[in-house]
């Protein structure tokens, strides 16, 4: 790994606390044009002695707005020192997980895989229209029944359209055949320009969808696309548990990924990562943002330069080995639960690779879906429940559950 690597909590500590001592200080600085400052000192400990080991709550307090794209290169001067890390975490995201050549992809630390999916299909928007003249309604958006429901709130958002395609009841794969009556279908009204969304691993049934098969017929059609991989579940897990993936930027039809560290990477909530290759993040670029340093290309503007700590020191404490060590132990508890409710006949289904166990509503007891929390996928009328193996959930947790379906079917 070129870019992540392992650092000690020391290590750690002195890179976030130098960098801190980059940015502005509203402490001490005269710093009189700035509409921001520090965290209130009334409410919140700036002196506190815990502080100096607490890199993270140090970047809360001294409260760093990364407003802006940093990997572009001009962007406030106020808080270069945390944005640089920003950018780190950017690049080894990109390079040494999902195989980008260095310095190949722009990116951002953004509020979720929400607002990642937003920015994607904003800027392919954006493109079709400038490059192409498209209109709105000759923009669509091509996604399987089972992506996540940011789709639906880009083509609202956006004023584009918006297809699924069916996928397999079994499976959960896209069904090729659908796929090409719907790209047929979408021509015969109107629609020239197709933004295809492939998942990497499903928010209901950690699903993955094929990206090869996206391109074959949207290409056999002749209908210009643009690709997004929605990872912003399966985005730090799926490259571990399967590496010979192609959801990544090594496939040219990969043109941008979200991820979400707020789920497998334990961030702070508000923790999402938008990457894009080079030359695309520009389609977005606010102009009238004239009196932020670089101008701003982000959906969201102003953002807290500590959820970026808090990924990179997540990471970094790690390295990348460490993490895979980390997958593959979660993996192994999904494992050996499926194989215990093989045995009690419980229908199920488990993607290849995936940690999320998406269980028939009709053979789990809705005391017991209640009593473990488990999800359903539609809280009016349940068909399916899931169990999520994160890193809470452990060996005698699932033991439990299945001891408790076992005792049900008595």
């Amino acid at each position: 790994m070129a870019h992540w690597l392992k650092l000690s909590k020391s290590q750690i500590q002195q890179r976030v606390f130098d960098a801190l001592s980059e940015n502005v200080n509203f402490y001490q600085a005269e710093t009189l044009g700035v509409p921001a400052s520090h965290l209130d000192r009334k409410v919140f400990y700036h002196d506190a002695e815990f502080l100096k080991d607490a890199p993270f709550l140090s970047t809360l307090i001294n409260n760093p707005n990364h407003i802006g794209c940093h990997t572009l290169g001009h962007s406030e001067n106020f808080f270069g020192g945390t944005q640089q890390i920003e950018r780190e975490l950017i690049e080894f995201c990109a390079v040494d997980m999902l195989q980008a050549e260095p310095n190949s992809c722009d990116g951002y630390v953004a509020s979720g895989g929400t607002e990642a999916n937003l920015q994607a299909i904003w800027i392919y928007r954006n493109f079709f229209k400038t490059e192409f003249d498209a209109q709105p309604h000759e923009i669509s958006i091509l996604c399987s029944t089972d992506a996540h429901y940011s789709m639906a709130k880009a083509a609202n958002l956006l004023g584009i359209g918006i297809r699924y395609v069916e996928v397999d009841p079994e499976t959960r794969a896209i069904i090729p055949s659908h796929l090409d009556e719907t790209v047929v279908a979408l021509k015969a009204r109107g629609v020239k320009y197709c933004i295809a969304i492939a998942n990497m691993m499903t928010t209901m049934f950690g699903s993955v969808d094929n990206p090869e098969l996206y391109a074959a017929v949207l290409q056999a059609h002749n209908m210009p696309f643009k690709m997004h991989v929605d990872g912003a579940y399966g985005g730090f897990y799926f490259p571990f548990s399967n590496p010979n993936n192609t959801l990544n930027f090594s496939n040219p039809h990969i043109n941008s990924v979200t991820l979400d560290a707020h789920k497998m990477v334990q961030a702070p909530y508000g923790t999402g990562i938008f990457l894009v290759r080079k030359n695309w993040v520009q389609f977005t670029n606010t102009a009238e943002a004239s009196y932020v340093a670089g101008e701003d290309f982000t959906l969201v503007g102003s953002r807290s330069g500590a959820n970026a700590i808090a990924v990179w020191m997540i990471l970094s404490t790690y390295g990348p080995f460490g993490w895979r060590e980390k997958v593959l132990v979660l993996e192994h508890r999904t494992d050996t639960f499926c194989k215990q409710i093989d045995q009690l006949g419980v229908r199920y289904f488990r993607a290849p690779h995936s940690n999320i166990v998406t269980m028939r509503a009709s053979d789990v007891p809705e005391h017991i879906a209640t009593q473990f929390g488990l999800v359903p996928d539609n809280h009016k009328g349940p068909s399916w429940y899931k169990v999520v193996v994160m890193d809470h959930v452990h060996s005698e947790d699932l033991h439990a559950l299945a001891a408790a379906l076992q005792a049900a079917q008595q």
